[in-house]
C-alpha cells in the first residue's frame, strides 16, 4: 500500500471513529540532559524542551503556511518517525577551533494532514549537548505542484514569561547596527536573532537559525510575553519565501547551558551547515590588517576626492611600510574607486568598481605592496544599490584577481528597506537587508570570489548562520555596531557593549569588529578644515587601553583589524606588541566565565602552537575575576605576558594606565585579574622550554 492509500485510510478512519488519540514522541540529547518532545496533541504539530528536567521551551507550535497551497496549520496527525545518531569529528581549514565534534541524536517526524487534500511535512530535530535544531521538509508530492509561496512561518518558540531578554529590534532602519536592550521578555515586540535569555532558575537560551540558504533571514515576532514565532523577512511582493518543492528551510536553533559561557562553548549551528564546497579552500588565509579607514571615520581624510582623498598613493604606501614593519598581512583601502564624491549614499548607481581616482594607482600599490610581502584588501561599497553592483561583479573580482588582492570587504550602507534591484520585467523594486534576495545575492558574491580565490569580508551582511563551513572564503562579517560608532556615533558604544556581544551577535559567528584604537579621544583635536568639523569630543571609545587589546580575543575575526593610524601605535609600541604577537587562527578556544552584559573572559589557542592567549573585558564597573587557567597544557610552565589595567585605570579619567608584568603560571594556577571600569586584561601564555 503506497503512502497516499494509507494517508486516505487514516482520514476514513478519523471520519468514521472520531479523533485519534495524541501520539507524542522524545528524543535525547547524547549526554541525556536535553529531552525534546514532539506531538499531534488536538491536531497541531507542538514540540517542548528541557534541560536536566528544567522547562527550556514550552509547548510550541509547528508549521507553515502558503498563499496558493493548502498548509500545515492544524489537523495534522503524527504517521512515521524515525531516529539516528551520529558521532564525528571533522576539520575546520581556519576558526574558534581546529577540531569540531559533530555528536548529535536525530529524530523526524513525519506529520500527515487529516482533512484536505493529501500531504505530508516532516520536522526533523538534532539534538545536541548544548542545544536543539530542528527544520522542516517538504518532499515533491501532488499538493505541491508549481511555485510554493511561503506568507507564514508558524515556528513558535514559547522561552516563558519569567524570562530576561538581550535582543535589538528586527523592523528598525539601521539594520543590525543597534545598542543591544536589556529587559523582561514581556519588553521584546520583535528581535533580531541571536537573541539570548536568562529564566529565572539562571537557564540560558540563544535562538538563531542555521545554514540559511535560498529562504528569508528569520526574526521574532511576540504573540504574548514569552511566546515568539518565526517572522521570516518578506521580500518586496509581500511574499516571505519562494520555492518548489523538494524544499527545505534552515535549521531553527536552540542553544541551551545552565550558565552564560555554556552558549558561547558551542557548535550547533556550525554542525548543522554542509560541508566544504569548495574543494582545496588553502587560499583562504586568516591574518591582520591595517586600513586606510579610521582616519575617515575622525575626519583626518575623506573617502572622495576633494583634497584630502585617504586612497592616494602615498598614504597607502605608508600604511604598506608599516604593515610590513611590523608582520600585518593586509592593507585595506576604502574609497578608492570612483563613485565616492557627492551624496554616495543615495546614489549607489554612481559606483564604478573597476575604475580608480587619479590619485590611486591600484597596478603599481599591489605591486609595491606584494615586494612588501603585504597584500591589498579590496573594497565594494555599493550603497545598497545591487542592481549596479552585481551588473560589475564579475569584472570587478577579475581586476582584484588579475592584481593579487585575496580578499575584499563588501558593504550595503543603506536604510533597511532600501536595497534596489530590478525584476524580470525591468521594474525598480526595494527589499530589505535580510530578504531572501538579499540571502540569495550574498551567496552569488561569495561563489563569484572563491572562483577568483577571493575571501569576503561582508558589511551591512544578511547574519551569519555557520555558512563559513560550507564556504570558507566567507570569512567574516559585521552585522553590529561596530568601532566606527566611536568616532561619531550618538550615543557611542557603552562599557557593557562587548561584553554583551560576546553572548549576542558573536554567537553566530566572527565580526569585524576593528579593535585597536589607541588614541582613546580622536574628536578632542582641532577640525583639519572648517567645514569638517569633528564629532563631539565626548564620543570616543568609551574603554582603558588595556580593553582594546582584550578585545583581539574576546571577539573573533579570522581577517582582524588594527584600526588605528600607524603613528598612534607607533607612540605606543609596549602596547602595540601585543596586536604584533596576538594570532588571528585558532586551534582552540575556550569560554572561560562570563555574565551577560558585565563581563567575559575568553582563552584561545594560537593555530598549530602551543602558544594561548586570554582576554577579559568588563563592563562599567570594576571588578575583580579569578581566571582557573584549567585550558593550559599539563605539566608545562608559561611565562605569561600580562597586559593590564593600571592600579588608577578608568575609561573616563584615566584610559591610558596600563601595565606589563611577566609572571610564571601552570595548568592549575588561578590568575587574578583586577578590571578597571570598562577595563580588561589581555596575556600570552608562551610555553617555557
Amino acid at each position: 500500500m503506497n503512502l497516499w492509500s494509507r494517508l486516505a485510510g487514516l482520514a476514513a478512519l478519523i471520519g468514521a471513529c472520531g479523533p485519534l488519540a495524541a501520539e507524542s514522541v522524545s528524543v535525547a540529547s547524547p549526554d541525556g540532559r536535553i529531552v525534546v518532545t514532539v506531538s499531534d496533541d488536538g491536531g497541531t504539530a507542538r514540540y517542548t524542551a528541557s534541560f536536566a528536567g528544567r522547562e527550556a521551551i514550552a509547548p510550541s507550535k509547528l508549521g507553515l503556511m502558503f498563499l496558493d497551497h493548502h498548509g500545515f496549520d492544524r489537523d495534522l496527525a503524527i504517521t512515521a518517525t524515525t531516529r539516528t545518531s551520529h558521532d564525528a569529528t571533522w576539520e575546520q581549514p581556519w576558526g574558534e577551533r581546529r577540531l569540531v565534534r559533530d555528536h548529535h541524536n536525530e529524530l523526524a517526524v513525519t506529520f500527515a494532514a487529516t482533512t484536505g487534500p493529501q500531504r505530508q511535512v516532516t520536522v526533523r530535530f538534532r539534538v545536541f549537548d548544548t542545544g536543539v535544531g530542528f527544520r522542516y521538509e517538504l518532499p515533491a508530492q501532488p499538493a505541491f505542484t508549481g511555485p510554493l509561496k511561503l506568507i507564514e512561518e508558524l515556528t513558535q518558540f514559547a522561552v516563558g514569561e519569567q524570562t530576561e531578554a538581550w535582543w535589538i529590534p528586527s523592523r528598525q532602519f539601521n539594520r543590525y547596527e543597534y545598542l543591544y536592550r536589556k529587559g523582561r521578555v514581556g519588553d521584546v515586540e520583535d528581535a533580531h536573532t541571536p537573541i539570548t535569555f536568562r529564566k529565572a532558575d539562571g537557564l540560558h537560551l540563544s535562538i538563531h537559525e542555521a545554514a540559511l540558504v535560498d529562504y528569508s533571514s528569520m526574526s521574532l515576532l511576540a504573540l504574548r510575553p514569552g511566546i515568539f514565532e518565526a517572522l521570516p523577512r518578506a521580500g518586496a511582493d509581500g511574499i516571505k519565501v519562494h520555492g518548489q518543492t523538494p524544499f527545505q528551510t534552515p535549521w531553527r536553533t536552540i542553544q541551551i547551558a545552565p550558565d552564560a559561557v555554556g552558549l558561547i562553548n558551542s557548535d550547533i549551528i556550525l554542525n548543522l551547515n554542509e560541508p566544504n564546497a569548495l574543494g582545496d579552500v588553502s587560499w583562504v588565509k586568516p591574518g591582520k590588517y591595517l586600513g586606510v579607514w579610521w582616519e575617515m571615520h575622525i575626519r583626518d581624510r575623506t573617502w572622495g576626492n576633494d583634497g584630502i582623498h585617504g586612497a592616494n598613493n602615498a598614504d597607502v604606501i605608508r600604511h604598506i611600510d608599516f604593515a610590513a614593519e611590523h608582520g600585518f598581512a593586509g592593507v585595506l583601502v576604502e574609497g578608492w574607486n570612483i563613485g565616492w564624491d557627492g551624496d554616495w549614499f543615495n546614489n549607489g548607481d554612481v559606483f564604478r568598481f573597476t575604475e580608480s581616482y587619479p590619485d590611486f594607482d591600484l597596478p603599481m600599490l599591489s605591486q609595491y605592496a606584494a615586494r612588501k610581502g603585504v597584500s591589498l584588501i579590496g573594497h565594494h561599497e555599493t550603497s545598497g544599490h545591487v542592481a549596479n553592483y552585481e551588473a560589475q561583479m564579475e569584472a570587478a573580482f577579475d581586476l582584484y584577481k588579475k592584481h593579487g588582492v585575496p580578499a575584499v570587504k563588501t558593504g550595503y550602507v543603506a536604510d533597511a528597506g532600501d536595497i534596489v534591484r530590478f525584476d524580470d520585467k525591468g521594474i525598480l523594486r526595494r527589499e530589505w537587508h535580510d530578504s531572501q534576495f538579499m540571502v540569495g545575492h550574498h551567496l552569488r558574491v561569495v561563489k563569484a570570489a572563491a572562483k577568483r580565490r577571493i575571501a569576503i569580508n561582508a558589511h551591512e551582511p544578511v547574519k551569519d548562520t555557520g555558512l563559513r563551513r560550507t564556504y570558507p572564503n566567507w570569512m567574516t562579517r559585521e552585522g553590529a555596531r561596530g568601532m566606527e560608532y566611536n568616532a561619531w556615533g550618538s550615543p557611542p558604544n557603552p562599557p557593557e557593549h562587548e561584553a554583551t556581544l560576546a553572548f549576542t551577535r558573536m554567537l553566530s559567528g566572527p565580526m569585524d569588529f576593528t579593535p585597536g584604537i589607541f588614541d582613546l579621544h580622536p574628536n578632542s583635536r582641532p577640525p583639519l578644515r572648517p567645514d569638517m568639523p569633528r564629532s563631539d569630543p565626548a564620543i570616543r571609545p568609551q574603554t582603558t587601553l588595556a580593553k582594546q587589546l582584550a578585545l583581539y580575543v574576546v571577539l573573533y575575526s579570522p581577517l582582524q583589524m588594527a584600526a588605528d593610524l600607524p603613528e598612534n601605535y607607533a607612540a605606543r609600541m609596549d602596547a602595540f606588541q601585543f596586536i604584533k604577537d596576538v594570532a588571528a587562527d585558532w586551534e582552540e578556544s575556550v569560554a572561560v566565565t562570563g555574565e551577560i552584559g558585565e563581563f567575559v573572559v575568553m582563552a584561545r589557542q594560537a593555530r598549530g602552537t602551543d602558544t594561548w592567549f586570554l582576554g577579559a573585558v568588563s563592563d562599567g564597573a570594576a571588578r575583580n575575576v579569578a581566571v582557573p587557567l584549567d585550558f593550559l597544557a599539563e605539566g608545562v610552565t608559561y611565562t605569561a605576558e600580562i597586559y593590564a589595567d593600571g592600579p588608577d585605570a578608568h575609561w573616563e579619567t584615566n584610559p591610558y594606565a596600563l601595565t606589563i608584568t611577566q609572571r610564571p603560571l601552570r595548568k592549575g594556577d588561578t590568575l587574578a585579574l583586577q578590571l578597571a571600569a570598562s577595563g580588561g586584561a589581555a596575556v600570552r601564555f608562551v610555553p617555557q622550554r
